[in-house]
C-alpha cells in the first residue's frame, strides 16, 4: 500500500523542478554587465547590471554554497522583508 503512494509522489516531485531553465535567475538578467570583485577572505561578489541598474547579487563564499540577492520588481533596491532585511536566496538542489 505504501508503495502506491510513493509512486504518484515521486512523479509529482520530478514535475515541481519543472519550472523555468535549469540554473535560470527568477529576474532578467540577459544582456547584463558583470563586475565580479573578490574580497579579502575569499569570497567572490558579483554584482549583474542591466542599463547601470543593479538587479542581482551573486555571493560565493571561499567555504560554502553560492547565495543569491535579488530585485524581483525593478526598482533599483534589492528587495526586503516588512522589517527591512533582505531574503537571501540559495539552490538547495539540482541535477
Amino acid at each position: 500500500m505504501k508503495q502506491l503512494l510513493l509512486i504518484p509522489l515521486l512523479a509529482l516531485a520530478g514535475c515541481a523542478t519543472t519550472g523555468a531553465g535549469a540554473g535560470a535567475p527568477p529576474v532578467d538578467v540577459s544582456g547584463a554587465e558583470v563586475a565580479r570583485k573578490v574580497m579579502d577572505n575569499g569570497d567572490t561578489v558579483e554584482e549583474y547590471r542591466v542599463g547601470s541598474q543593479l538587479r542581482m547579487v551573486k555571493v560565493t563564499p571561499a567555504n560554502g554554497a553560492p547565495y543569491y540577492i535579488y530585485d524581483r520588481n525593478g526598482d533599483g533596491r534589492m528587495d526586503s522583508d516588512k522589517d527591512g532585511t533582505s531574503p537571501v536566496y540559495w539552490k538547495l538542489y539540482s541535477w
